[in-house]
Order: structure tokens, then sequence, then C-alpha cells
């Protein structure tokens, strides 16, 4: 039974399955965030880890759908939760 005054679970754009719930998704992290050859210092590989922006507003990130075991790129606002689109990890991205 549905409760009064909560919406219905977000819906994230799965590029190879298509809209699912947010329950089937699991966040990968920053989209961009390469890693670093292997001869880093252990401060750089710390870094790369560990350190992570915390953007407000608009966003690119890499998610992996649960169901179908995909990883893409996910662009949303932090703020809203909107998603504005998203694509196979690279491709050019489709709008939410």
């Amino acid at each position: 039974m549905p409760i009064e005054g909560v919406d219905k679970m977000q819906l994230f754009p799965c590029p190879f399955c298509g809209p699912r719930e947010e329950s089937e998704f699991h966040y990968g992290g920053e989209a961009g965030n390469l890693r670093p050859d292997g001869d880093v210092t252990a401060e750089r590989w710390a870094g790369y880890l560990h350190m992570r922006d915390n953007p407000k507003g608009p966003t690119r990130e890499i998610w992996v759908h649960m169901t179908c075991g995909e990883f893409f790129a996910m662009s949303r606002d932090s703020v809203n939760h909107k998603v504005s689109g998203s694509s196979a990890l690279g491709e050019a991205e489709h709008g939410a």
C-alpha cells in the first residue's frame, strides 16, 4: 500500500534496459576519475582512492545496473536528484 505524500521510487535510465527503479543500481564513483599508473607515490594513490569531489549541482557519475551488470555514465543534479541523461561508457549521452 502506498504511503500518502511519498512519491514512487525514482527511475534511473539504464542505456541497456531502459528506465528501472533506483534500487537496481549501485554508485560506482565520479566519472573521469582516471586510475593512475602503478608506479605513483603512496600519497597520489591514496588521493585516487579516498579524495573525492562533493559537487553541489550537476555532476557526471559512473553507475552499474545490478540486473544486467553493465556500467554506464549518468548525469544528474546532486541537489534535486534530477537525471538529465545516461550513456554506455565511451558513447554519447542520451537524455532522460
